[in-house]
C-alpha cells in the first residue's frame, strides 16, 4: 500500500553504505496542520534506499514536496528480546507549488497530460 503527504523538505542527510551492497540515505519534511485554531507541526523523517538516494538531491531545503511512500515494519530478536523498527520508505518525490488563486497544486516535474484517446472498442 502506498501513501503520500506534502510538506516542507528541513532536512537531508548523507548517504550511508550499510552493507558492500546496501544504501540508504533520510530526509526529513515539515508538516503543519491547523487543528481547531492550533497548528500542529511535525517532523516526518523518510528513508529511500538503493537507487532512490539521489532523489532527495533535486531539491533545496524549504522546498514544498510531495513524498510518495511505503510503510514497512522488521522485527529481531537480540538478546533474547524482540525489538521492532518502522521506516517510511520513500520512492517518489515531486516539487508541489501551490496556486494561491485555486487552492490546487501543480507538480511541475510531471508532463503535462496528453491529449485524451477513446480507444475503447465500445
Amino acid at each position: 500500500m502506498s501513501y503520500e503527504i506534502t510538506g516542507k523538505l528541513v532536512a537531508r542527510f548523507d548517504i550511508v553504505q550499510r552493507t558492500e551492497t546496501f544504501k540508504t540515505r533520510e530526509f526529513v519534511i515539515e508538516k503543519s496542520e491547523d487543528i481547531g485554531g492550533r497548528v500542529i507541526t511535525n517532523y516526518v523523517k523518510f528513508q529511500c534506499v538503493q537507487d532512490k538516494t539521489a532523489m532527495p538531491d533535486r531539491f533545496n531545503i524549504g522546498d514544498d514536496v510531495k513524498v510518495q511512500f511505503n510503510i514497512k515494519g522488521t522485527k529481531w530478536v537480540k538478546d533474547g528480546r524482540e525489538n521492532y523498527i518502522t521506516n517510511l520508505d520513500a520512492w517518489r518525490m515531486e516539487t508541489v507549488k501551490l496556486s494561491q488563486e485555486s487552492g490546487q497544486s501543480d507538480y511541475n516535474d510531471m508532463p503535462p497530460p496528453a491529449e485524451m484517446v477513446d480507444d475503447l472498442p465500445f
